[in-house]
């Protein structure tokens, strides 16, 4: 007996002590890294041990925000990754660096988090697909919508109890009144409101939060067709990307409408699911108005969620550390397919046409 209860007492005391996890921070032109580092300040478990980015104004900004020491400051990744040797790396460049972070840090077998979108282009997608199939290294995409107590409960009700029937309509509506009407800062400004480093205005910075739990609900299914139609309502403010997009995604028995924009009088990331026999429509991350068969509508204020998929921190500590594997919403095969529905968007967009997806 007591043989067993100081073992019992050793496991727990080493769960209890378990060292925080060494993180490094890639990029700090994206504004989500603020919410990161606030995050990060209510925490015991992770450390930063490393900020990589060539501004020096951003290193003197966030240190002095968040009080980083200076020489944990890096104006180059690979320098970083080497001498300081995270566990993980979480990426908060300009979506079209998002490659570059990857490979750096395939190379070394180090696992990254970055934010959504996963790439600018099918090419960049295949390249950290790549990267991390060569490495074995898991990647995840941070969306903010993941971590949603109503998408949780949605997907239980209709995947998993089944009490709706099969799915015909989604629709997805995401977005606030503009990068600039809100205030964001100038260096994330600047390569949100840039073609090449966004991969497109409003359809990529808000069009993939739609594909991307589309995708989830559809079981990664691939759609067959794309129609998309983008608008410049701001040109003097977004010269060279839409503002506004709409985009048709179709399937063999459903269909999804998916509102990515930058003119909504009001910041909203609502999520509409129609089946068979009911629907679930979940309003920002806390509400869920459900029909069922033979039912009124009511509203429900979903469950919590298990505390290693509350949030993208601790997401990430227990992919880290090995405890889960990147899946659903977080997972590179949906954003893979994530990233074909906004290329296909994007080219239908400009050619004023429809774009068929190729089977596999």
């Amino acid at each position: 007996m007591r043989v067993f209860l100081g073992l019992l007492l050793c496991g727990w005391l080493g769960a209890a002590q378990e060292a925080p996890l060494r993180v490094a921070i890639a990029g700090l032109d994206h504004g989500h890294v603020d919410g990161f580092f606030r995050a990060l300040q209510k925490r015991k478990d992770v450390e930063i041990v490393g900020v990589f980015d060539p501004d020096p104004g951003l290193h003197k900004k966030y240190g002095g925000r968040y009080g980083i020491a200076s020489d944990l400051f890096f104006a180059d990744l690979a320098t970083m990754l080497d001498k300081v040797k995270p566990e993980a790396v979480a990426t908060f460049t300009n979506t079209f660096d998002h490659p570059m972070v990857v490979e750096a840090c395939a190379s070394r077998k180090i696992p990254v988090m970055m934010e959504k979108p996963l790439a600018v282009s099918m090419e960049h997608a295949r390249a950290i697909q790549n990267a991390a199939a060569t490495s074995g290294i898991p990647v995840i995409v941070n969306y903010e919508t993941t971590w949603y107590r109503s998408h949780a409960e949605m997907h239980n009700l209709i995947k998993e109890q089944k009490a709706m029937g099969d799915i015909r309509k989604m629709v997805a509506m995401d977005g606030h009144q503009g990068p600039k009407e809100i205030n964001v800062p100038p260096e994330f400004f600047g390569w949100l409101s840039d073609p090449v480093k966004n991969g497109a205005g409003a359809l990529f910075d808000f069009g993939c939060y739609g594909a991307n739990l589309m995708t989830w609900m559809m079981d990664n299914q691939r759609p067959i067709r794309v129609t998309a139609m983008t608008q410049q309502i701001k040109p003097e403010i977004y010269p060279r990307v839409d503002d506004e997009a709409t985009v048709l995604v179709e399937y063999p028995h459903a269909q999804g409408i998916i509102q990515g924009s930058w003119n909504w009088p009001f910041a909203r990331k609502d999520f509409e699911v129609y089946a068979q026999r009911g629907y679930a429509n979940a309003i920002g991350g806390a509400t869920l108005r459900v029909r069922l068969p033979g039912q009124q509508e009511e509203s429900r204020m979903p469950p919590e969620i298990a505390p290693d998929e509350r949030d993208s921190v601790s997401y990430l500590i227990a992919v880290a550390r090995g405890r889960r594997k990147p899946a659903g919403l977080s997972s590179l095969e949906n954003n893979m397919i994530v990233t074909e529905i906004l290329t296909a968007a994007r080219e239908s967009a400009r050619s004023g046409r429809s774009v068929a997806i190729a089977t596999k």
